[in-house]
């Protein structure tokens, strides 16, 4: 089934994560997920992504670390270049989160311009060192890129869950609001971005993040 579902209308591109399970990252999310962006990126001027009823994403495939450890590897790396283009994408990113974001999905959220989420348990963090993984390089970055310096430690490391209003303190969202306004907020917020010079968004963005998203893809197509 295409795990990826992409709409554009008014120049706003709606990229919905629906695989029917935990939205994992694996091989074919990861294709789908790209081709969505190379669509959204040729013909739309914001893009906006979320996820299932419940879920925006777990994170990587755990049958693919489970059962093919030879091509964990493979997938984390695909992974984050995947999640450095989201971090460095010409286009504004609003995220609209419509539930669980975990490990690989919490840093789905960090790569996001703007970052909604929905009132309730969804639950949002790394939690890395409790299923015993190590967070990769550009995991790192993302994360002290977005985390408030007071709960860097405590999730990276302590691997905490957060929810609420505690998940916008952390640096997971930026705001909450209620499950039937999500698509809604996002939409007027992707209006609101149309208004800005597009250009002068991307060379002002490049200004903060370029340097760590250049450095992000540098590790990731150099390692090993």
């Amino acid at each position: 089934m295409t795990k990826v579902n992409l709409a554009i209308n008014d120049g706003i591109a709606l990229l919905t994560l629906d695989d029917g399970k935990a939205n994992a990252l694996g091989f074919d999310m990861q294709a789908d997920f790209s081709a969505a962006i190379d669509e959204a990126e040729a013909n739309a001027t914001v893009l906006v992504i979320s996820g299932r009823p419940g879920v925006t994403s777990a994170g990587f495939d755990l049958k693919v670390m489970r059962e093919q450890p030879e091509k964990v590897g493979d997938m984390v790396s695909g992974g984050g270049l995947l999640l450095t283009r989201l971090f460095d994408f010409s286009k504004p990113v609003i995220i609209a989160s419509t539930g669980h974001a975990i490990a690989a999905g919490a840093l789905l959220m960090l790569t996001g311009d703007y970052r909604l989420g929905v009132e309730g348990d969804a639950q949002y963090g790394l939690n890395e060192s409790a299923i015993g993984m190590t967070l990769p390089h550009f995991g790192l970055e993302l994360a002290k890129f977005r985390l408030a310096k007071t709960y860097l430690d405590r999730s990276f490391v302590g691997a905490e869950l957060y929810t609420g209003a505690n998940a916008v303190a952390a640096g997971f969202l930026d705001a909450l609001v209620p499950q039937d306004a999500l698509l809604d907020t996002a939409m007027k917020k992707a209006t609101a971005l149309q208004a800005l010079d597009g250009k002068s968004y991307y060379a002002n963005k490049r200004l903060i993040r370029g340097a760590i998203a250049d450095g992000m893809r540098h590790e990731l197509t150099t390692a090993g």
